[in-house]
C-alpha cells in the first residue's frame, strides 16, 4: 500500500454510477507494482464540466472517463487525439502541465481479443450506440468487418451506423443466427439490468464469438447463455484490462503486467463473494 503524502499523485475515474468500477483495483495494483507514488480513486460527479474543472484545480494527473461522460467530456478538454475525435468519445484524460489531453483506448482494447478470430469480412453485430459502441464500431470498420448496429434508441443507432456505412437493425428485429461475432457495449447485464439479455438467445450458435464489455458481474446473462450454447466467449475483463493498460501507458510510459491486472480483479471479486 502506498504511503500517501503531499507528494502522492492523484488519478481517478469519473462516471455515474461508478460504484461498480474496478478501475481503482487494477490501477492501484499497477502503481504499487511499479513503485509509483500515486493513488487512484473513483468519483461520481453530477456535472462533468465541474469535474473537469476539479481535475485542473486539484492537479489530478490523469482520469478514466466512463458512462455517461465519454462524449460530454470532450468540449471541456484542451486537446483531443485524432482517433478519439474521429470516434467521438474520450475515455482517458492526461493532465500535461495543466493542459488536459483526451484519448480513447477503448477501440484498440476491443479489437485486441477479437484479432485471433479474424475481423475482416466477418458479419459483426454491435449492440449499443454510446461511447463504447462508437469506439468498437471504429475498430471493426478499420479492420474491414461487415458491421451491423442495433440499439434501443433508433435515432442514435442509425446515426452511428451511418457514420461507418453500416447497417442498422432494430433490437426487436434481431432473429436467428446471422452473425459471426456479437459484441454487447451497453450496460445491459449490469445492475439494475442484470437479468436483461442484450440480444435474443436464438442469435447464438456454437460458431458465434460473443463479447461483452460488462465485467461486473463477470458472468452476465449474455455470457452465461453463450457458454451454455457452446459459443466462444470473451468476457468483459478482456477489454477492461486492455484499455486500462493502455491508459497506464499514457499516464506513466510504462506497460503494466496485463495478466496481473486481470488477476487483481478476479481476486477482488472472489474476496467480495466470500
Amino acid at each position: 500500500m502506498v504511503d500517501i503524502t503531499a507528494d502522492t499523485q492523484l488519478f481517478c475515474v469519473l462516471g455515474n454510477p461508478v460504484s461498480h468500477s474496478k478501475s481503482p483495483v487494477v490501477h492501484n495494483q499497477a502503481f504499487a507494482d511499479n513503485r509509483i507514488n500515486a493513488v487512484y480513486l473513483a468519483f461520481a460527479p453530477q456535472n462533468i464540466a465541474l469535474a473537469v474543472d476539479a481535475i485542473r484545480q486539484l492537479h489530478i494527473k490523469g482520469a478514466s472517463i466512463t458512462i455517461p461522460f465519454k462524449q460530454s467530456v470532450m468540449p471541456h478538454l484542451d486537446w483531443i487525439d485524432e482517433q478519439a475525435r474521429t470516434i467521438g468519445a474520450v475515455n482517458t484524460i492526461v493532465n500535461q502541465e495543466d493542459r488536459l489531453l483526451g484519448y480513447n483506448t477503448d477501440s484498440q482494447a476491443a479489437i485486441l481479443p477479437l484479432k485471433p478470430f479474424g475481423i475482416a469480412q466477418k458479419n459483426i453485430l454491435v449492440i449499443g450506440a454510446g461511447g463504447a459502441a462508437r469506439a468498437v464500431a471504429f475498430g471493426i470498420h478499420s479492420h474491414k468487418g461487415c458491421l451491423t448496429i442495433t440499439n434501443r434508441s433508433e435515432d442514435r443507432g442509425r446515426s452511428l451506423a451511418l457514420a461507418y456505412g453500416a447497417r442498422f437493425l432494430p433490437l426487436d428485429k434481431l432473429t436467428g443466427p446471422c452473425f459471426d461475432i456479437i459484441i454487447n457495449t451497453t450496460a445491459m447485464g449490469m445492475a439494475p439490468d442484470a437479468d436483461v439479455l442484450s440480444c435474443p438467445a436464438e442469435c447464438l450458435t456454437p460458431d458465434t464469438v460473443v463479447m461483452d464489455v460488462v465485467y461486473s458481474p463477470l458472468n452476465t446473462r449474455l455470457v452465461s447463455i453463450a457458454r451454455k450454447k457452446g459459443c466462444t466467449v470473451i468476457d468483459g475483463l478482456a477489454m477492461f484490462v486492455a484499455q486500462a493498460a493502455a491508459q497506464f501507458v499514457l499516464w506513466t510510459g510504462i506497460l503494466p503486467d496485463m495478466e496481473k491486472m486481470r488477476q487483481s480483479v478476479l481476486d477482488y471479486l472472489n474476496f467480495q463473494s466470500c
